[in-house]
């Protein structure tokens, strides 16, 4: 909508002052929402109203946006929305056009740690925001630095800081630990894999194909089992010398997860990262009971809950990408267009992707 770098700084100017007037914003913006849930095809790309800025938060012209599995969760309606229509998406990167006029935020400890500025590059974790613009409250949104791309910041922002915060506290991976990823040629399986192979713990990762086996070994893991001609449990038992691993990491949900229940050893942990196959099914506590298990489903957001936490795990991140320890593998740029959306989820859910799936909206 406003294409030229000109035009996005004399929009910076003229969103920089709390007296900036209505007038200056452009009435409708376009999104990627739906009408109601469902099929592919319910996804599209609409127009909505530029968003409400609130005196907390900031501005900022999206340039790119990251599609992740909980975008189909929502669309498909397995997590519940409540009003229709429904702008998808939770992960952005883009550039600050308007900073908070609340000066109560503004003069927050917290806040200035952050460092925000007019024109600066940042990258945004909050839910309806695969739009245009988006404003969203501050301590949502992580400041990238100046070495780190918009399209390296959306690729890493989310999927990293799920790997590193579980990696940290739902399982604190330390040298001399085995552990399997389900899937690891995915977004977050790669990025998984090589901080876990940082921290010196040894890999096994599954996954459908040669080409992804070997994607996934140059990314730090150490065994990768084609689990559609490979029967899983004997391997990783192969490797483990029947004792099985320490944690178990698994993004895929229903399909693995009776399975992994042969595959970890006395005292370990199972942690459900997500349901790309469907949602575990119920299930009796009694079935941890054979090998003192620990089981957790946590999600990110309750590890960088609080501002501190956001920034500690924000800076540590971004800190990473920049030694390369944390090296985002982009699978595609789609278009921003109802086609581009719909077959971003197409390839996400069919298994055909490695690495990140994000769509370009603007320069």
């Amino acid at each position: 909508m406003f294409g030229s770098t000109r035009r996005l700084f004399t929009l910076a100017r003229q969103f920089a002052t709390p007296s900036a007037k209505m007038s200056t914003y452009p009435s409708k913006i376009y999104a990627l929402g739906m009408s109601k849930t469902g099929p592919i095809d319910v996804l599209e790309k609409i127009e909505v109203p530029f968003p409400e800025v609130k005196p907390d938060h900031l501005l900022i012209k999206v340039n790119y946006i990251g599609v992740n599995f909980i975008d189909t969760y929502y669309r498909q309606g397995l997590y519940p929305v409540d009003n229709f229509p429904f702008v998808l998406g939770k992960e952005t990167s883009g550039t600050i056009i308007g900073l908070p006029s609340d000066q109560t935020t503004l003069n927050d400890p917290d806040y200035k740690a952050r460092g925000y500025k007019q024109g600066g590059k940042v990258a945004s974790d909050v839910l309806s925001t695969h739009a245009e613009y988006i404003s969203v409250p501050w301590k949502t949104v992580y400041p990238v630095p100046d070495a780190v791309s918009p399209l390296t910041a959306v690729a890493t922002l989310v999927q990293a800081l799920t790997a590193v915060s579980f990696m940290d506290e739902a399982y604190a991976v330390k040298k001399g630990d085995t552990i399997l990823i389900h899937t690891v040629a995915g977004g977050l399986g790669l990025l998984m894999a090589q901080y876990a192979k940082s921290l010196g713990a040894t890999i096994i990762g599954t996954t459908s194909t040669t080409e992804k086996a070997e994607l996934a070994k140059k990314n730090g893991a150490d065994h990768v089992i084609i689990y559609k001609t490979e029967n899983t449990v004997k391997r990783v038992l192969e490797i483990t010398n029947g004792e099985g691993v320490d944690a178990i990491f698994d993004g895929v949900g229903k399909d693995t997860f009776d399975a992994n229940f042969d595959m970890i050893k006395r005292k370990g942990t199972l942690i459900s990262v997500g349901n790309a196959s469907g949602a575990v099914p119920p299930f009796p506590p009694l079935k941890l009971l054979p090998k003192n298990l620990k089981l957790l489903r946590p999600t990110m957001n309750n590890y960088a809950y609080t501002a501190q936490e956001a920034l500690y795990y924000g800076q540590k991140v971004f800190d990473l990408v920049q030694k390369g320890t944390l090296r985002p593998h982009v699978h595609k740029e789609y278009p921003f267009t109802t086609e581009g959306a719909q077959q971003a989820q197409k390839d996400l859910t069919s298994g055909a992707t490695t690495g990140k799936v994000v769509i370009k909206v603007s320069d």
